[in-house]
């Protein structure tokens, strides 16, 4: 129910305002009247005003047939009371008096601007840690409050405000806090999981946790808003057997830890250092059988007219030994038992031979041109580039590599690992006559393999 019209006029016979520089609560009474000393400490006069300065609320508390009542007055605000902004004088008042009283209110006022601040120490208390629940450890905790009001409706709900006494609040604030956070700091370990021998470190953990908890229940307790807490010291009896005791247990376990997750480490490197020995001999053996394999099939290729002309000599071996006795075979069946010429017999030996010596001419000539037709299919750069040296390809190599070697490699196989980058000049290796380990950039016959493999490539140039 609004009590004021925004209108400034009318006498004044008491100014209603509030003049303390620190409060919370702040009751008013009219000049010369102390707390309970008559009924006129609660009178409002007709032609009064109300003065109301920013971050203030005025609060008017008075009876009607229905209850108490209250009307509240939010700064800043500066007007004069009279019956017209006092709507409920019409059913207190008959006639207004010239200074007369015409009706009784409390008025108090709420800081809303101001903060109080509140130290608080909470004693030592035992914590336990979940893992070891037989040692209990004495903890104390010390910081400062800070809380004002904004819902000044639950405040007033909450609290009586008739001779409201702020060192008798902030005691009940401060008993409220060392409880709450007691109890909070005591389930911490459990709840949240830190250790109680470092609690102390994680103060700023602890703090926001105990501010989570503590925050509601100030606001549903008292009606005040908890700006923060701070909590200046978390300090446990370091000289108390309890902390001692955990003290030497944690130790215990945490180097016990440590060894075992070495172990585990050292175990898991070595494994790792194996397993990657493994694969790499894998997969040199395997390069290695299928260069091996790429070099036999490129020989067959490369020779397949020579092998196709030594198998078909072979065979016209054989037919010349048979056509060498068919000049004494006796063909006519004659009565001296096939030992004189027989002329049937060499017109068929000549027959045959004719059809050999065609077969081979033929055979020469399909050769010619399949080895035509293949010299047609390489590239300039096939068709000018050399067989390997004779003896070049009987130079074989040993590889080190990760304290294993490897091998024996020949020259074709290295230059197919340096392209591979699976060998650089920095890898060591070795060949029979040498009398160390060498390593590969060094070696006059193998710098050859390094210079022919490209830089790195260039740096992409800047975007426009």
């Amino acid at each position: 129910m609004g009590l004021f019209s925004n209108k400034k006029e009318g006498g004044l016979m008491d100014v209603i305002r509030c003049d303390e520089q620190e409060y919370l609560i702040w009751k008013w009474r009219p000049v010369g009247q102390d707390v309970n000393s008559t009924k006129k400490e609660n009178s409002i006069r007709y032609g009064s005003s109300l003065r109301v300065k920013d971050g203030e609320v005025a609060v008017f508390v008075y009876k009607q047939n229905n209850g108490t009542m209250e009307d509240f007055v939010v700064g800043p605000y500066d007007d004069t009371i009279k019956t017209a902004n006092f709507p409920v004088l019409t059913s207190i008042v008959g006639l207004a008096f010239g200074g007369a009283s015409p009706f009784q209110a409390e008025v108090y006022y709420i800081n809303l601007s101001g903060v109080v601040q509140i130290k608080f120490g909470v004693p030592y208390f035992d914590v336990f840690d979940p893992r070891f629940l037989d040692y209990a450890v004495p903890m104390s905790v010390r910081g400062t409050i800070t809380f004002n009001i904004t819902d000044y409706k639950t405040f007033i709900k909450l609290h009586r405000l008739i001779n409201f006494e702020l060192e008798e609040f902030k005691q009940q604030i401060k008993d409220a806090v060392i409880k709450y956070v007691k109890g909070v700091v005591t389930n911490i370990p459990q709840d949240n999981g830190i250790p109680v021998l470092q609690m102390e470190r994680k103060i700023l953990e602890v703090n926001d946790i105990v501010t989570q908890h503590l925050k509601s229940r100030l606001e549903t307790d008292f009606g005040v808003n908890m700006k923060a807490i701070d909590i200046a010291n978390i300090e446990p009896d370091k000289e108390s057997e309890g902390y001692q005791e955990l003290r030497k247990v944690t130790a215990a376990q945490q180097t016990k830890t440590i060894e075992m997750q070495t172990e585990v480490n050292l175990k898991n490197l070595q494994d790792t250092q194996r397993i990657n020995a493994q694969n790499m001999e894998e997969t040199l053996r395997i390069q290695r059988e299928e260069a091996q394999r790429a070099q036999k099939l490129q020989s067959e290729t490369a020779f397949i007219g020579a092998h196709s002309i030594n198998q078909q000599t072979e065979v016209l071996k054989q037919a010349a030994g048979s056509l060498g006795q068919m000049g004494t075979m006796d063909l006519g069946g004659g009565s001296n038992g096939g030992g004189g010429m027989n002329p049937a017999a060499m017109m068929t030996g000549m027959a045959m031979g004719g059809a050999m010596g065609g077969q081979i001419a033929g055979m020469m000539n399909n050769m010619g041109q399949q080895m035509q037709q293949a010299m047609q299919q390489q590239s300039p750069q096939q068709q000018m580039t050399p067989p390997p040296m004779p003896g070049a390809a009987n130079i074989f190599y040993m590889v080190s590599v990760n304290g294993q070697q490897f091998g024996p490699f020949n020259m074709q196989q290295l230059q197919q690992m340096v392209q591979n980058g699976q060998l650089t000049a920095q890898t060591y290796v070795w060949k029979q006559g040498m009398a160390n380990w060498e390593l590969a950039g060094n070696v006059q016959e193998l710098a050859s393999l390094f210079g022919a493999v490209p830089p790195p490539m260039p740096p992409a140039p800047p975007m426009p």
